[in-house]
């Protein structure tokens, strides 16, 4: 029997297979099922009209967690009325796990939420009706994005048809300098094999460099191997993992890590020196768009935006106030953190007898409800959105023409690090030159 990696270990497990090997189709078991407000109503609606319309029942209501995040803080009345039909089935199926904006157990964006709430495990799988979902990869978990259709039929099945990934290895060696962030490890990495690098295939990371990171980096990097086209992004889990999951284990469920054999089979490996990489921002119109700060550094900026989830964790808000310290923002800059917990850690953690909240604030920027925000573009009083054509430097995760608004405006993605910087200068600018 060949060796597997971390991957194929979880799918075999899930199957009830002793061995998986890529390309093999199996029906798995999944432990969490995911959905919003933008995806909720549809996957409902499906699960309805297969499994016995209003008198259907969930799979397992304790493995179905509904999150309200996308479209949320908005007078748009469709909007609206997409939360209030995440609201009656929420309470037709008794779901403990529904977050609703409003009340005390709101939460905010659904992939910082899951690891916050206990949702993430190792060796686990978790499925989730948005791209971003390969986000609780960090946990050493299966995760992947599905549409509506699969969505519903996991939800009254509690199974999936899968393909089995083959698993890409990216390693990081050596000590990250202090002016690079997770999001210019992953920049780098989809700046070299393309959008359609990793097209359905795992994307697993290693090495020295990826396990001194904190789990919200690694997060990060998980967050964005979709913009690569991969099926899911995993890191195998280490103590810092079982800290962070045994901590916030929602219910306390028991589970069983997986890791990749050492001969294990990898369909493509590229090996990196964090300490010969440079901060990298991706240009117009396309996550793979890679340049240097180096080389486009000085261009004009409208506007800064800090947050979602891949940069609007403690991680990214703190590199961010190391730079805004006592200084002031030439551009609009917008801070969004991506949970109630986050918005509550930047009013207590301090930075030299400031919070973080009041680093941001003293320095100009505006900060907006814990969300996704302007980061979906969204109805047109969504804060941050951009609603004219005007030029961004921000750390969410796809510059895509239209995908914070308008669609003639120029989105830089680039590390919260960077982007402080650059609204400090009022143009892209290197973080090496500010801290």
């Amino acid at each position: 029997m060949s060796a597997m990696t971390l991957t194929e270990k979880i799918l075999a497990r899930h199957a009830d297979r002793d061995h998986v090997v890529p390309g093999d189709n199996i029906w798995i078991n999944v432990d969490v099922l995911m959905t919003h407000d933008v995806c909720g109503p549809g996957t409902i609606a499906i699960f309805k009209s297969h499994f016995g319309g209003d008198k259907a029942k969930v799979f397992d209501r304790n493995k179905v967690v509904i999150i309200p995040d996308h479209y949320i803080f908005t007078a748009d009345a469709m909007a609206n009325r997409n939360v209030q039909v995440l609201r009656k089935f929420a309470a037709e199926q008794e779901l403990p796990y529904y977050y609703d904006v409003g009340t005390p157990r709101y939460k905010g964006v659904c992939h910082i939420a899951l690891p916050e709430e206990g949702h993430t495990r190792p060796g686990e799988v978790l499925l989730g009706t948005d791209s971003h979902t390969c986000t609780a990869g960090a946990f050493g978990e299966f995760a992947t994005g599905i549409g509506n259709t699969d969505a519903g039929f996991v939800m009254g099945a509690g199974k999936l048809w899968v393909k089995v990934p083959p698993t890409m290895r990216f390693v990081f060696h050596g000590e990250l300098p202090p002016y690079l962030m997770a999001k210019d490890l992953i920049l780098a990495a989809i700046g070299d094999i393309g959008c359609d690098g990793a097209t359905y295939k795992a994307m697993e990371f290693d090495g020295d460099g990826v396990y001194a990171l904190n789990i919200e980096e690694r997060m990060t990097l998980c967050n964005m191997v979709i913009e690569a086209g991969g099926k899911n992004g995993v890191i195998a889990p280490d103590q810092v993992t079982f800290d962070y999951v045994n901590a916030r284990n929602a219910g306390q469920k028991p589970y069983t890590a997986a890791y990749s054999d050492k001969d294990a089979n990898f369909c493509f490996e590229k090996v990196y020196d964090v300490g010969k990489l440079e901060p990298v921002v991706a240009k117009p119109h396309s996550p793979d768009n890679r340049a240097t700060v180096r080389e486009v550094k000085g261009t004009k900026l409208d506007r800064a935006y800090i947050g979602s989830c891949t940069g609007g964790k403690m991680t990214d808000f703190r590199a961010a106030a190391s730079i805004l310290k006592g200084k002031s923002v030439k551009i609009d800059t917008f801070v969004v953190p991506a949970t109630s917990e986050i918005a509550q850690a930047l009013k207590t953690e301090r930075l030299n007898g400031q919070t973080l909240e009041e680093v941001f604030l003293s320095a100009g920027a505006k900060i907006g409800e814990p969300s996704c925000a302007a980061c979906l573009g969204g109805p047109s009083d969504t804060f941050g959105r951009l609603n004219t054509p005007i030029s961004c430097i921000s750390t969410t995760n796809r510059n895509f023409p239209g995908r914070m608004g308008h669609k003639e405006a120029q989105v830089f993605l680039a590390s919260p690090l960077t982007v402080a910087a650059s609204a400090v200068g009022g143009v892209i600018s290197d973080p090496r030159d500010a801290l």
